[in-house]
């Protein structure tokens, strides 16, 4: 633990003023602006002689008329009390260290209007024609500038000390998945925001504090209640993979014993809130994910759209096919077209057709180069495979090997847009939440065609697909068609 406090204590910034510190002074700042913006509006109402046109309708005011700003004092004090009120009820002064300007602005404007309301109905009914409207009216607009200036001030000063590393809040998150990971990515990526990663936990990695990338790796989970004892962490993000939620009681058990700020990071079989449908009984919320939209008609629409899709392009593929066919019959020697057995919609085996891009027996080399696959998951991917060919080489960079699918999609095996089709060694080593994106057809392209072919793993490859399959429209497939034309030509991630 002496190598991870040394290597923890060169990577963090000091100790962050917390949420909590300096209520009283915000408030105390808050009540002389309120006071000030008062003061202001006084002296354009009685104070400030307006130029035309503005003169006729705020008239000059009669020597008999005039209220000194002595008699406006407890009306002032009333309309303080009141909005200090009114902030601390709508939770201006639990807001959080990295709330926004239009968070603080949309309380501010609220409690301003209700606050001088309220006065106005109280005072016009005591004395109605001791005080002038126009000073309430003004001071709301005063008041509102005033607090409007010192936060955007506020704001601005606390994200530039962020930006240099001053007052950040230190975060330790338990978790190395792809959950986890998402999370460190967004800290890291958002430094004015205030906060400052310290490293994660993972059990999946032993070496202490070594670099991954952004992020160091500072030992298992059962070295949180050390790493928190040493007083380098303000808040853990537990981000763990929904198969160790097991673990939560005891990680929560640890924080609270040394009065850490927690938060959890819900992981609904790899999905997220988004994807949830939340509904309750007597008040006990009851969470269940979302079916998979592409049932019923929709699956008929699907099916006619993929029909006529294929009709259409049926022309100007037949051509371009037949030059491939005739360059991959000269290039190597081999049949033009390979076939393989992949896993269509509810598991049931087809045969998916394409052009031959690899030697004749590259399928028997495939467990010598077990060692060199590049991909994650269940995939078998290299950068530079032997057993490609020249033209498969650029058949593949620009998956023009793919258009024998066609034929697949005509009838009925797959479908334009989809998930990627699977073999069966690939489906059994599936988990079992990979196994939802067998629910649907799979597709000649899809989202991780568009978003990165082969550089996407394949944790986000999965939930890519379960995002398809439940958030499904005709408009989608007609997108992600579109905007596989440039990630095509553009060679991107295919390998």
């Amino acid at each position: 633990m002496e190598q991870r406090s040394e290597a923890v204590n060169r990577h963090v910034a000091p100790a962050p003023v917390g949420s909590d510190r300096g209520v009283l002074p915000a408030m105390l700042i808050d009540a002389a602006l309120v006071l000030l913006g008062f003061a202001i509006a006084y002296g354009l109402r009685y104070m400030v002689r307006w130029p035309a046109p503005f003169a006729s309708l705020i008239t000059e005011v009669a020597t008999e008329n005039f209220v000194s700003i002595g008699a406006f004092l407890p009306i002032a004090g009333l309309l303080t009390a009141l909005l200090l009120v009114q902030f601390a009820m709508r939770g201006l002064y639990r807001l959080p260290r990295t709330a926004g300007f239009i968070d603080h602005m949309s309380i501010i404007i609220g409690s301003t209007t209700v606050g001088i309301a309220i006065l106005i109905v109280v005072v016009f009914l005591y004395r109605p024609f001791f005080y002038s409207r126009l000073v309430f009216g003004f001071a709301w607009i005063t008041i509102v500038l005033a607090m409007a200036l010192w936060r955007a001030l506020l704001i601005g000063w606390r994200r530039w000390r962020w930006l240099r590393g001053h007052d950040c809040q230190r975060i330790l998150v338990v978790g190395g998945s792809g959950l986890a990971r998402s999370v460190m990515e967004g800290i890291v990526a958002q430094p004015d925001l205030g906060r400052s990663l310290v490293g994660y936990l993972d059990d999946h990695e032993h070496a202490p504090a070594r670099p991954t990338g952004h992020f160091r790796h500072l030992g298992p989970v059962h070295d949180l209640e050390a790493c928190l004892t040493e007083g380098l962490v303000h808040q853990v993000i537990i981000a763990l993979p929904f198969w160790e939620h097991y673990r939560l009681p005891e990680l929560v058990a640890v924080c609270r014993a040394a009065q850490v700020d927690f938060r959890l990071v819900p992981d609904l079989y790899e999905l997220s809130f988004e994807r949830v449908d939340v509904s309750s009984i007597g008040g006990v919320p009851l969470i269940g994910l979302k079916r998979v939209s592409l049932r019923g008609f929709n699956l008929v629409f699907k099916r006619l759209l993929d029909i006529t899709l294929v009709v259409m392009a049926t022309p100007c593929v037949l051509l371009l096919a037949a030059v491939i066919a005739l360059v991959v019959r000269l290039d190597s020697p081999g049949p033009v077209i390979f076939r393989q057995i992949r896993i269509g919609r509810g598991g049931r085996p087809f045969t998916m057709y394409k052009f031959r891009t690899m030697v004749q027996d590259a399928e028997a080399r495939r467990g010598e180069l077990a060692d060199r696959n590049e991909a994650d998951g269940p995939l078998f991917k290299m950068r530079q495979d032997p057993r490609v060919t020249r033209v498969g080489a650029f058949l593949r960079r620009y998956s023009l090997d793919e258009w024998p699918q066609l034929w697949n999609i005509l009838v009925g095996d797959m479908s334009w847009v989809g998930p990627r089709p699977p073999t069966p060694d690939e489906v059994a080593r599936y988990e079992p939440w990979h196994r939802r994106r067998l629910e649907v057809t799979p597709g000649l392209t899809g989202l991780w065609q568009v978003l990165g072919r082969s550089d996407t793993s394949f944790d986000e490859m999965v939930r890519l697909d379960i995002y398809y399959a439940e958030s499904w429209s005709v408009g989608l497939d007609l997108r992600i068609i579109l905007q596989t034309v440039p990630a095509v030509l553009a060679g991107r991630g295919a390998w």
